[in-house]
């Protein structure tokens, strides 16, 4: 950790189209007060109480502007360190003025980005799971998203991991115990307890990794429109994307790669791709493109399988269907297009016109209850969210298995260490100093 006050505009940065009417410059670090009281000529206010001050220039005295002073004693602020808000107006000028003045004040620094969240962390205001949570929730651009970062932000990975490392350093205790005071008057049965709770660890890791619903909300979830050639997969992407993302043409075989669009689909975060129609070609090109739309289409969360009204439909969704990897035909939607040609009547597929817009709502809807009914698998726990938990995790299990496994218990024990080790990886939290603390309240050793 540094003794630097740092400093950062803590509110978008003003241009000349978009000056805002108020900006926040945030200071944090032992001199934050001392930064204050020269930057107003003035005695720090009480602690968190905001007061109207005139700000000067420390090298010409001139006023720059008059706003809001408001400072936070350590170590009950957010980095546990002393802090400062200035609450300035928003045009350019003044805000440059700001950071000119903080600058020659000759103990402050603009800060690195993210560093107010490192020092939070630094200081135990929060772990690595709860630092993630904030830059997720900077950058959510759906409800959804917004409720899962709030979620971790509050500390609901946390807890998970901390509750699972608990329980594996009650049985490192147990296996320290049985190696270091074996002449000791231990409980009977110490490796079978052992033994089930590392097996029970296993189950509620395993559990945890199969849930992606916090993967899929951070990503996006996949959705892969499929379908034969000119059955308007591209014209369904664009009507969806309200823009022409993707090229339309009559010619069979237009689209060869996977194009992408994002959006927000009921609240929910989704990677729509177009993919190359399904169909056999000699076109080594085309051949490409047929088999990454397979690819996706296997790798998607969900499908929407596009076919034409006007040509043989069912028999080309029967044969795709069959052919179409983790189809499932209760979440996976069947659209046919060119309604407005071809009228059809079949309750299982979706009639839609991409030319008119007609079915459209009904299609969304049907989007809607299977991104929903995709998300809610697994819900209660709070969900993994990041693919730096997910190795954590697996290291994690197989030093689990190992420990299972091993043949003598210091091996087991070194085992499940490193376990222990790869969830503290998670949380930032890597220690083992409460180990003794764990025997000696198990087993009453010293007494």
């Amino acid at each position: 950790m540094t003794d630097a006050t740092i400093y950062a505009l803590g509110t978008p940065t003003p241009t000349r189209a978009h000056p805002g009417a108020l900006a926040v410059v945030r200071l944090s670090g032992p001199r934050a007060g001392e930064a204050v009281e020269q930057l107003t000529c003035r005695p720090l206010p009480v602690p968190r109480r905001m007061v109207l001050r005139s700000l000067h220039d420390p090298s010409t005295g001139e006023v720059f502007d008059k706003g809001l002073v408001v400072w936070f004693a350590a170590p009950n602020t957010e980095t546990g360190e002393t802090m400062a808000e200035l609450h300035l107006h928003g045009g350019r000028a003044v805000v440059g003025a700001a950071l000119d003045a903080l600058a020659r004040l000759g103990f402050c620094r603009l800060a690195e980005p993210g560093e107010f969240t490192r020092r939070a962390f630094e200081h135990g205001k929060l772990d690595l799971t709860e630092a993630e949570g904030i830059a997720d929730l900077v950058a959510a651009e759906t409800a959804a998203q917004r409720r899962q970062a709030l979620q971790q932000m509050d500390g609901a990975l946390h807890r998970l991991y901390e509750d699972w490392r608990a329980q594996g350093l009650r049985a490192l205790a147990h296996l320290e115990a049985a190696i270091d005071f074996p002449d000791e008057d231990l409980p009977e049965g110490l490796a079978d307890e052992v033994r089930v709770a590392v097996t029970g660890l296993q189950k509620e890791i395993a559990a945890h990794l199969e849930d992606r619903r916090g993967e899929r909300l951070r990503d996006g979830l996949s959705i892969a429109i499929i379908g034969p050639p000119n059955a308007g997969k591209s014209s369904l992407l664009n009507l969806l994307a309200r823009r022409e993302a993707a090229i339309v043409s009559e010619t069979a075989g237009t689209t060869r790669d996977v194009i992408e669009v994002h959006l927000d689909l009921g609240g929910w975060p989704v990677v729509l791709a177009d993919t190359a129609g399904l169909r056999e070609s000699g076109d080594a090109i085309e051949q490409e493109g047929v088999r990454r739309a397979r690819a996706r289409a296997a790798a998607a969360d969900l499908r929407v399988l596009v076919l034409d009204a006007s040509g043989d439909w069912r028999s080309e969704m029967q044969a795709i269907v069959g052919a179409t990897e983790r189809w499932d035909s209760a979440r996976d939607i069947v659209v046919v297009n060119k309604t407005d040609l071809v009228s059809i009547d079949d309750p299982e597929v979706v009639a839609l016109s991409t030319r008119d817009s007609t079915g459209l709502p009904r299609m969304l809807a049907r989007l809607e209850v299977s991104a929903e009914a995709l998300m809610q698998e697994g819900a209660g726990a709070p969900p993994l969210t990041r693919v730096r938990h997910r190795e954590a995790l697996l290291d994690c299990q197989a030093s689990l298995e190992r420990a299972l496994q091993a043949p003598e218990v210091a091996l087991a024990a070194e085992d499940l260490r490193l376990a222990l080790r790869a969830l503290g990886r998670i949380t930032g939290t890597v220690r083992l100093d409460e180990l003794l603390d764990v025997i000696f309240r198990d087993f009453c050793i010293g007494k």
